[in-house]
This record gives structure tokens, C-alpha cells and sequence, in this order.
């Protein structure tokens, strides 16, 4: 029994490590800024949030450099203040008091820039606070940004 738990740990410790999202493409990382923008503007929001994970995502590559990007994903508050600039995990750590902030982001990038038509659609509520109906009109909106500009509908495409 002795032997079994060290291998368990190591185990543990693999599959961890394994669920962390690898590093974001350029064009999603743009999308999180976006995200992140949007919410520090708000007088309403009172914390600093970081990336913490990706829920889901997918692209459609037009050709020529333009790409349609949909992500879901979440965002932790932090124990800096708002509008921090050096928020790197040692200075902002996660705050464990707060829920997280569920985001949804879909827009046109041409080279990893993101294009300002079709306007970039972001949407971000706490966690808690998500409803089905908000889910399926997220949903929806991305679909109609993509169908409009004549390419593939965007969540019909999956993306690892």
C-alpha cells in the first residue's frame, strides 16, 4: 500500500498538469483582451481578472490571412486592483472568494488583427448568473456574424 501511493501522486500530478490549456494562439489571446477590456471599462466591475481557462473554441480559416475565431472561456478575479498592468500570476494571485466571469467572444481577424466588421460580439456575466437563454443567444449571434459574411457557420466547425 505504501509503495501504490507515491505512483498515485505522480499520477495525480500528470493528470493536472495534462487538463492545462496550452498556450493561446495569437488571435485568441486577442480575443481575451477584448474580454478584458470590455469588463474594466464597466464602473460595475470592481476587480482585476485573468485568464484562467478555455471552455470551448473554434475557427474558420478564409483564406488569405482571415480566420473567424468563437471562445468560451473564464476569467478569475484577482487580488489587484482594477486596471492593474502588471498582472502576472506571483503579483495578481487568484482570489478564491470571488465566482468566475464566464466569456464568450467571436470576431474576424485578418493576420491576428482583429477586423471592426463584422463588429467583434463579447459577452461576459459571472458564472452564477449564466442562463440558457444567454448560452443559446450567444450561440446565435456568432452563428448569424459568420453566415452573414458568407463563410461556413463558425460553430459547426471544431476546433481542439
Amino acid at each position: 500500500m505504501a509503495a501504490g501511493l507515491p505512483l498515485l501522486l505522480i499520477c495525480a500530478l500528470l493528470c493536472v498538469a495534462g487538463a492545462q490549456d496550452p498556450e493561446l494562439s495569437v488571435g485568441y489571446t486577442r480575443g481575451v483582451d477584448l474580454a478584458l477590456e470590455q469588463l474594466s471599462s464597466h464602473t460595475t466591475v470592481h476587480h482585476h481578472f485573468r485568464f484562467l481557462r478555455t471552455v470551448d473554441k473554434a475557427e474558420i480559416d478564409s483564406g488569405f490571412g482571415v480566420k473567424y475565431l468563437y471562445h468560451h472561456f473564464y476569467l478569475k478575479p484577482t487580488r489587484c486592483a482594477k486596471g492593474t498592468t502588471d498582472a502576472t500570476p506571483q503579483r495578481c494571485p487568484f482570489r478564491n472568494d470571488r465566482p468566475l466571469m464566464d466569456c464568450a467572444v467571436c470576431y474576424k481577424t485578418s493576420m491576428d488583427q482583429i477586423e471592426q466588421e463584422p463588429k467583434p460580439y463579447v459577452h461576459c456575466i459571472q458564472k452564477p448568473r449564466l442562463t440558457e437563454l444567454m448560452t443559446t443567444t450567444r450561440t446565435e449571434h456568432c452563428k448569424k456574424m459568420v453566415y452573414n459574411s458568407g463563410a461556413p457557420t463558425l460553430l459547426s466547425v471544431s476546433s481542439g
